[in-house]
């Protein structure tokens, strides 16, 4: 269920608390395919199932920055700030990829406000942000995210 809040002052508020996790969300080579095209990054063992069959993941798996890529289409249903002006996607610090998604996997997004900090007219919210892959024992990413957030 999505987490509403009223407004930054709001979401501000709760800075250090646990936001929710999110829906979970299906990695098709459909999706995998798209995203090497967008990006150029045709690598063979995104794209190519037959010879990443026999490669070191045993089929074909996402780009690590395609699941990255995924981080704001998770957070859409972890919560949701109603009196938001301006919400913008300032960068990320400490991206890693612990382990590689399959094509086929289910992943979903677990959310902390980390902390908030004044930022010109609104904040700057830095969220921890764990992707995890259904039934992984490691995470598929693990990032702090860093949004700029203003109220009307």
């Amino acid at each position: 269920m999505v987490r509403v809040f009223d407004d930054v002052a709001a979401f501000s508020a709760a800075a250090g608390e646990v936001l929710g996790t999110s829906d979970w969300v299906t990695v098709t080579q459909d999706l995998v395919d798209q995203f090497a095209e967008a990006t150029g990054d045709r690598q063979w063992i995104h794209v190519d199932p037959e010879r990443a069959a026999s490669g070191p993941f045993g089929g074909t798996v996402a780009h690590g920055f395609l699941t990255l890529a995924l981080v704001p289409v998770l957070m859409q249903t972890i919560y949701r700030i109603e009196d938001l002006a301006l919400g913008v996607n300032y960068g990320a610090d400490k991206v890693r990829f612990p382990q590689a998604v399959p094509v086929g996997s289910r992943v979903r997004a677990s959310a902390t406000l980390d902390r908030v900090t004044p930022s010109g007219p609104g904040i700057q919210a830095h969220i921890g942000v764990v992707v995890e892959i259904e039934g992984a024992a490691k995470p598929a990413c693990v990032v702090e995210a860093i949004f700029i957030l203003a109220g009307s």
